[in-house]
């Protein structure tokens, strides 16, 4: 009797890097599960770096955000695809599933819940499943099921080197624990206050060497951390690649970080995390997945009033962050620390 033919399974997800990583755990075991089955996955040529070192995958396609959907959908109808899994559900996603044909697969973004969650402040919606265990349902036909690992992120030995020379290059980390800071998020809501991420830096710098972490928009901020916390400090905020990041993050003992991509990526290299919470609650299924991780955030009856986060509180006051204080995110550190498994 012959071997079944392996499946070719086709998996799109354009965006973003947090939402991305959380697709690993659903790449692990479809690769677990079926050894030698074509793995291609579709994203945005900005987010490739994302998944580009991915072993699981098979291929990894990558498409302009300003390209033409239809070239790649004829790239892609090229491949008898067994299973097609969107993972996005975006009108894009949807486009392009339109264009490629076939029967396809997608997960419940649970709209009408979140909308409950945000315009009830908590009290309507229920908690939804994180999001990494939602993908699996694009894959039900394929018999796999969540592992209870964490996202994977791989660094590989060029971006460890590159971290190694930076951080030889400012003096840090030798004979000192390394404390990454993440400072940075799309949307103003979701960013503690930088008066606090200043009081923090100078209150660790005691202890510990501190890194600073973000793209080209957290440069300026960055500067001011590394000022406050003296000279056992530096940037890498703009100047090293995702994959640089990620290799900072694994030589850190841990990183305080807003609901970012950032945060997702220290979980995916393991990296204990204090995570602060604002606007967003872990009812929406984006909380640290399977990590090691401490959340910080208030009980307050506004929370949540968005599931992004926006560009302003909608009281004007934005308590839910303002009101985490740099102390308590000190205490938070402790206590991860004292009970990291590593």
């Amino acid at each position: 009797m012959s071997n079944p033919t392996p499946p070719r399974i086709l998996l799109v997800r354009f965006s973003s890097i947090g939402d991305l990583l959380l697709t690993t755990p659903l790449l692990r075991v479809l690769r677990r599960r079926y050894p030698d089955a074509d793995l291609t996955f579709v994203t945005r040529a900005d987010m490739a770096d994302t998944l580009r070192d991915n072993p699981h995958l098979t291929r990894l396609v990558t498409w302009p955000r300003e390209g033409s959907l239809r070239a790649l959908a004829r790239d892609l109808r090229q491949t008898p695809w067994t299973h097609r899994l969107d993972l996005h559900g975006s009108l894009r996603s949807r486009a392009l599933r339109l264009l490629v044909g076939g029967r396809w697969h997608g997960y419940s973004k649970h709209r009408v819940r979140r909308q409950l969650l945000v315009t009830t402040h908590g009290r309507l919606g229920g908690r939804i499943a994180p999001v990494a265990d939602r993908y699996f349902d694009a894959a039900s036909a394929l018999d796999v099921l969540p592992d209870g690992a964490p996202a994977e992120y791989f660094v590989t030995d060029i971006a460890a080197g590159q971290a190694t020379r930076f951080l030889a290059d400012h003096h840090l980390a030798s004979g000192r624990p390394l404390l990454a800071l993440a400072p940075g998020a799309a949307h103003f809501t979701k960013r503690w206050p930088t008066d606090h991420w200043l009081a923090l830096a100078a209150r660790m710098a005691a202890t510990h060497d501190i890194v600073v972490l973000g793209g080209p928009a957290e440069r300026e901020v960055a500067v001011r951390i590394v000022a406050a916390a003296g000279p056992r400090a530096a940037s890498a905020a703009g100047t090293v690649s995702l994959s640089g990041t990620a290799a900072l993050l694994q030589r850190a003992t841990a990183v305080v970080v807003g609901d970012t991509g950032i945060l997702h990526l220290a979980t995916a290299v393991g990296t204990p995390v204090v995570g602060l919470y604002g606007p967003t609650v872990e009812a929406f299924g984006f909380f640290p997945y399977h990590a090691h991780a401490v959340a910080v955030q208030h009980p307050l009856a506004c929370r949540p009033c968005s599931s992004r986060g926006g560009a302003a509180c909608p009281l004007g006051h934005h308590h839910c962050l303002v009101q985490i204080l740099p102390a308590e995110v000190t205490d938070a550190l402790a206590s991860l620390t004292a009970t990291n498994p590593a």
